[in-house]
């Protein structure tokens, strides 16, 4: 390999986890080299990291995809702190570092996640359906869309810019108060609610909430209760339980340490 084509290698870093003892979690490592998950320890704390270049790593679906994969991996078997995407330390003795000067807020964030999970769930309306809704809902959408069926096009054209109008701020209110529904039937039984921005014009809600394990099958069932509920109009898609992205994400500049 000649000095132009070397790569430095480092230690990518995946989560923390509580761990006093050497861990390997497979050959899960980003690049798809077959590097090993293992853990570099400190005391009762480790970081999970693979051998991996010490390069800029490109914000790919494959790549975000093998980082969490990786996280998932080890939440199978105990709680985790994800680390932000492309996080490289140069080496061993760096994670260490970094584990010795973040020892209690690290042991502070694991005591708060081990005993709740993070549960999404997505809420869009189904397209044909919910549009037949608001024309039977909303009257004054209804009799001006009627009225303009009775007459030529080309003598309608601000009259139909303005039904649609009316359409997209019927279908806007529609979808907060769907939201609004889900998020107090639900709110209650999480320690933590994150909305996200929806994408489309017809998702009404894209959430994640951190719930306390005592309460995850509550949750389960409120959450069938609301596909019950809206079952003709508003498709639900829940999944769980996932590593805490949205509530603790370890961000480490690492010229700090």
């Amino acid at each position: 390999m000649t000095m132009a084509t070397a790569v430095q290698e480092g230690k990518y870093i995946y989560c923390v986890i509580g761990s006093s003892q050497p861990r390997s979690f497979g050959p899960l490592g980003i690049g798809g080299r077959g590097d090993s998950l293992h853990t570099v320890t400190v005391g009762d704390i480790a970081a999970v990291v693979s051998d991996a270049p010490l390069t800029r790593y490109r914000v790919s679906r494959e790549n975000t995809l093998a980082h969490q994969r990786a996280i998932e991996a080890v939440m199978v078997e105990q709680p985790v702190l994800p680390v932000r995407f492309a996080t490289v330390a140069e080496d061993e003795e760096k994670v260490r570092r970094i584990l010795k000067a973040e020892y209690d807020r690290f042991k502070q964030l694991l005591a708060e996640v081990s005993d709740k999970v993070e549960l999404g769930l997505k809420a869009t309306f189904i397209e044909g359906i919910i549009y037949e809704s608001i024309l039977a809902k909303y009257e004054s959408i209804r009799r001006l869309r009627n009225k303009l069926t009775e007459l030529p096009p080309d003598r309608t054209h601000y009259e139909r810019m303005r039904v649609g109008q009316m359409v997209e701020e019927a279908l806007l209110t529609e979808k907060q108060l769907v939201a609004d529904d889900i998020l107090n039937a639900l709110s209650s039984l999480a320690a933590q609610v994150k909305t996200n921005d929806p994408y489309g014009e017809l998702m009404i809600l894209n959430a994640a909430f951190f719930v306390p394990r005592c309460r995850e099958a509550d949750f389960d069932r409120r959450v069938q209760e609301l596909g019950e509920k809206y079952a003709e109009t508003v498709r639900f898609k829940y999944v769980g339980v996932m590593p805490p992205f949205n509530f603790v994400t370890l961000m480490l500049q690492m010229e700090r340490y």
